[in-house]
């Protein structure tokens, strides 16, 4: 078998552009990935197209290793978040194919499933007015949905500081999300890496009366000694990972032991068994995966692969169920949050289990996206 082209579609929202690409070969099986880039969109569909060229028609879709390894290395340049998002589009069409070439789910491929259930957590649920007020409203929603978990971030535009006027209303809206919820659900806390390392502890202690689950990066990617120092100071788990695009750089990560939970977003690391490599990493270290999920269904359906098949996987973000919930339409097949458990239950679907419906897909075309955490109103995802 080999691989025959490639095509991209990009399915368009305001804040969001999502890249699926369909990989075409010659024994007639199509498979299917995807990405969410943040200003990027054109930059890696014009890679993509270079490096069909390059390396990818022509290609057996099961030498995924090979294929992976020609496409980091082969253009003698380090690659960064377009060229692992790029790679993960085609490594994730890849397992598709063998899935289906082969009758079984890509779980299965991975050594077979450890769980029957994965749990999720929601995002993009609290597009609403950012009151205590509203933000209860908007909680409870999510719980009614089926939910057990979900994930905030209080913190309006903060940036490195928060003023005591603005931190106190941040507990606010925290206060009412957990009141909301009740005292089981898992609150997420997110930082987005907004502040010092100071700052960031101190908001810690204020929020730990509502236990979060985690606190999720709570300073910049960049600087581990500054991540290290939170981790010292605070007494919740600490998360991180969602902007390091190569599994080799989290290296460093591993040996602080700063964090407690990892988050990859396969669609920026490589794919499916970049992933599955790095979570095994990770086991060795005692640390839980809770993959970075903002993107469709396609990209679900991938992360879901690795969850049944991962000892150490806690968790898969979902926003697909509150911020433009209407792009599911998109793939059949899309992967939903069971609610009676507040789970995705397993699919026995050969492949990925979806299918991306091209003509739904054109009904949502690309946009000028914007997603900006400091502009004021980010937390509503529609762009001035």
């Amino acid at each position: 078998m080999r691989i025959t082209g490639i095509t991209t579609h990009v399915v368009g929202t305001p804040w969001r552009n999502l890249t699926y690409v369909l990989v075409q070969t010659d024994e007639g099986l199509t498979g299917v990935g995807e990405t969410r880039m943040l200003g990027h969109t054109d930059a890696l569909i014009g890679y993509l197209g270079e490096a069909a060229a390059n390396h990818i028609v022509g290609s057996d879709p099961f030498n995924t290793e090979d294929l992976v390894r020609r496409m980091k290395y082969g253009d003698y340049g380090r690659a960064g978040e377009i060229v692992m998002s790029g790679i993960a589009c085609i490594e994730m069409a890849c397992w598709d194919i063998k899935g289906k070439a082969l009758g079984v789910p890509v779980w299965q491929l991975l050594g077979g499933k450890v769980t029957d259930k994965v749990k999720a957590y929601a995002n993009g649920w609290y597009t609403t007015e950012r009151t205590p007020e509203a933000y209860h409203k908007a909680a409870r929603a999510v719980m009614e949905r089926g939910y057990r978990a979900l994930k905030i971030d209080p913190f309006g535009t903060g940036h490195f500081e928060l003023d005591a006027e603005q931190s106190r209303y941040a507990v606010s809206l925290i206060e009412a999300v957990r009141d909301a919820i009740g005292p089981d659900a898992e609150l997420m806390l997110e930082m987005h890496g907004r502040f010092s390392p100071s700052t960031a502890v101190r908001l810690a202690k204020e929020l730990a009366p509502f236990k979060p689950a985690w606190l999720e990066e709570p300073v910049p990617p960049e600087n581990l000694k500054a991540l290290q120092k939170v981790a010292d100071k605070v007494d919740m788990p600490v998360a991180t990972g969602e902007r390091i695009h190569d599994r080799i750089e989290f290296r460093e990560l591993f040996e602080s032991q700063a964090v407690d939970i990892i988050q990859p977003d396969l669609g920026h690391i490589g794919g499916i068994m970049e992933t599955r490599k790095l979570a095994a990493t990770a086991e060795t270290h005692y640390m839980l995966v809770a993959p970075h999920n903002v993107g469709g269904s396609v990209l679900t359906a991938a992360s879901l692969q690795v969850g049944f098949s991962t000892p150490n996987f806690k968790i898969l973000e979902h926003f697909n169920d509150f911020a433009d919930a209407e792009i599911k339409k998109v793939v059949k097949g899309a992967p939903q949050v069971d609610p009676e458990t507040g789970c995705f239950e397993i699919s026995h679907a050969p492949g990925l289990g979806v299918e991306l419906d091209v003509d739904a897909a054109a009904e949502f075309p690309q946009q000028q996206a914007r997603f900006d955490l400091w502009a004021e109103g980010w937390e509503k995802r529609a762009p001035k």
